[in-house]
């Protein structure tokens, strides 16, 4: 009986070894990982860096640039109304030259009606100071000297009298004072003539090119960052849009009520009063605060009784209402997104900086920062460097095959 031996089994093949990755592409591909993942914020250190030249152009350039902000400030806050009569049939320069008539009317007007009144208004404060000095020394400083030990002659009230009596004496004729201090130097004549006929001409014409402007810079942008830098612009668009059209509109009607409610409740300072405290009501409480204060005292040395403090107290009240659930909702709403905290020290930052120029421009400003900081923000939550990936799936290597 034959033994046959089996075959010997089929030679296994060789197991190969994957080439080593050329070096000079593996660090060309890790090169572009990383670039694509810095991109968000290059391009947000690119925007703040332009962000800080364009302020320090503005603050080089500041004695001649107000008659262009100013220009460029009605251009903006108009367009929306220009683009509406276009939408409706008319062509860009008709609407413009109807937008345009209407706000050169406005700002003609509002200042020939209001100029009077208030100069009436200051002659009445400059009236009433004596009786308020009157009325701290005979009622005030009682009070204070009873109730809390204050020693009443730690104030002269004489003096301030006769100083408060000085001042305010000057003080009702501010159209007069305007008039004369412009007639004795030839400068301010010129600078002022220059800023009547420039702002109109710079206006009409920022108004007419705006679509167009707006739309060659965007042609500017490179394709990679434009459909990110039109996202941010059209967010602080909304936000600047919000806070410079809603929150004036807001201003103004808070500065009607307060002077309308003050004047119905028997208050003679109403106008002046009710007006300051719309104009600053767009720091959170200040108009409030000023109103009830200063309304408050105006009252007491007025009419010498201390319930019609209720009054104005409630004037203020209703207004805050108003403010809080119908003008700020509609008008505004939340857009803007700065907390109380942030408002006062953006305008305390602007003031400390630049003066009266910086206390204008300090919410605005501090609005686009806000829009900057929220998109920094979100790419941050999304980035490698919050989630904590160890690799990025375009250089994350594969593990080796077993033998």
């Amino acid at each position: 009986m034959s033994s046959t031996t089996p075959p010997d089994p089929a030679p296994r093949a060789a197991a190969t070894v994957p080439p080593e990755p050329d070096e000079p592409a593996r660090a060309r591909r890790e090169g572009a990982a990383l670039s694509v993942q810095s991109k968000p914020w290059r391009l947000g250190a690119s925007a703040l860096a332009i962000l800080g030249a364009v302020w320090l152009v503005a603050w080089l350039l500041a004695p001649i640039l107000g008659p262009f902000l100013f220009s460029a400030l009605l251009a903006y806050l108009f367009d929306p109304v220009v683009d509406r009569l276009e939408r409706r049939g008319l062509g860009r320069t008709a609407s413009v030259c109807i937008v345009f008539m209407m706000v050169l009317l406005l700002l003609l007007i509002v200042p020939l009606v209001l100029v009077p009144l208030l100069e009436n208004q200051v002659r009445e404060l400059a009236a009433t100071v004596p009786r308020l000095v009157d009325w701290l020394s005979a009622t005030l400083l009682p009070w204070l000297q009873t109730h809390l030990g204050v020693d009443p002659e730690l104030l002269d009230m004489a003096a301030l009298k006769e100083a408060l009596a000085e001042h305010w004496r000057e003080a009702g004729g501010v159209a007069a004072q305007v008039v004369r201090y412009a007639t004795r130097s030839g400068f301010a004549v010129a600078g002022w003539l220059a800023g009547v006929v420039l702002v109109p001409v710079v206006t009409f014409y920022l108004l007419r090119d705006w679509d167009a402007l707006v739309a060659r810079v965007q042609d500017l942008l490179p394709r990679t960052v434009e459909s990110q830098v039109s996202a941010l612009a059209r967010e602080i668009d909304a936000t600047l849009g919000a806070f410079l059209r809603g929150q004036l509109i807001v201003m103004i009607a808070l500065g009607a009520f307060y002077a309308v409610g003050l004047w119905l409740v028997g208050l003679k300072l109403a106008l002046l009063i009710g007006l300051v405290a719309g104009l600053v009501s767009f720091v959170p409480y200040l108009g409030v605060i000023v109103g009830v204060a200063s309304a408050g005292i105006a009252m007491l040395v007025q009419s010498g009784q201390p319930l019609d403090i209720a009054a104005v107290v409630a004037v203020f009240v209703v207004g805050q209402l108003l403010e809080g659930f119908l003008l700020t909702p509609i008008l505004v709403g939340d857009r803007i997104g700065l907390h109380p905290v942030a408002v006062i020290f953006a305008i305390m930052a602007g003031g400390q900086l630049f003066g009266l120029v910086g206390i204008l421009l300090a919410l605005p400003s501090a609005a686009v920062i806000a829009v900057l900081l929220r998109w920094a923000h979100r790419e941050y939550k999304t980035s490698e460097v919050y989630r904590g990936d160890a690799a990025s799936p375009t250089t994350a290597r594969a593990p080796p095959e077993p033998d």
